[in-house]
């Protein structure tokens, strides 16, 4: 790749992932965006047709071959900012499924899945590439959580798709503090609720104003910002 500091962010096929991609392509930087499947989204072709850099490589965060095959095609490429985006939130169409996730009807499966893919896979995917991440300049990861697995505050009922954010969250602040002494700023932030397919439908704030907030946030941190948890706004979230 060029000179340009690089971006690597998972599950780029669409919503905050693509727009990431997008804003980022746009700031000069140069980028990897991965996705589960090759046969990519419209919305993704066009950011490759307007920005032939970019790589596109395939990446299934919950399976670790995958992550293992990843990590070796990058072949030690240096990587400024790992963004940790990728992440399910559990069957869907959301209405007929979310009693597989409340308490008294929990589909230990599908519970067993989203911990598998949120949590583990975004923790093997940061430990896959932290050698890369070391290598640059920037040496930052921002993992992208949620206000729902905050454990003061938060209600939602859907028990997976939470306690793997809540867990989630706890690994990487032990990831930020294991990271100090190589100089690596490790950041959580939610993105809000915003409207995606992931929104379920819902939400009260457009992606490309959610990522615009996120960039804003991230290209001031420090490592005084190591291990914090923090809205795209700003706001810091309870654990």
């Amino acid at each position: 790749m060029s000179g340009n500091p690089v971006m690597c962010v998972t599950g780029a096929n669409r919503g905050i992932g693509l727009e990431l991609a997008r804003q980022y392509l746009a700031d000069g930087w140069d980028v990897i965006a991965t996705v589960r499947s090759m046969e990519i989204s419209d919305e993704l072709a066009a950011v490759v047709a307007a920005h032939p850099s970019i790589r596109v490589e395939q990446l299934e965060i919950g399976d670790a071959e995958s992550v293992r095959a990843f990590a070796e095609r990058l072949n030690g490429q240096p990587i400024d900012l790992l963004i940790n985006n990728a992440g399910i939130f559990g069957p869907l169409p959301f209405v007929e499924n979310i009693q597989k996730q409340r308490f008294g009807t929990v589909d230990l499966d599908v519970w067993t899945d989203v911990l598998r893919v949120n949590t583990l896979g975004t923790i093997n995917v940061t430990e896959a590439l932290v050698d890369n991440v070391a290598a640059s300049e920037k040496k930052m990861i921002v993992t992208l959580s949620s206000g729902a697995g905050s454990i003061g505050g938060s209600d939602r009922p859907a028990m997976a798709y939470t306690t793997s954010k809540a867990a989630l969250n706890k690994a990487m602040t032990i990831v930020a503090r294991t990271l100090q002494d190589r100089d690596i700023v490790v950041a959580i932030m939610c993105p809000g609720y915003v409207r995606t397919r992931m929104g379920l439908g819902g939400g009260d704030v457009d992606v490309d104003e959610s990522v615009a907030g996120l960039r804003s946030l991230i290209s001031g941190f420090t490592m005084a910002d190591s291990g914090t948890f923090r809205r795209y706004n700003g706001d810091v979230i309870p654990w």
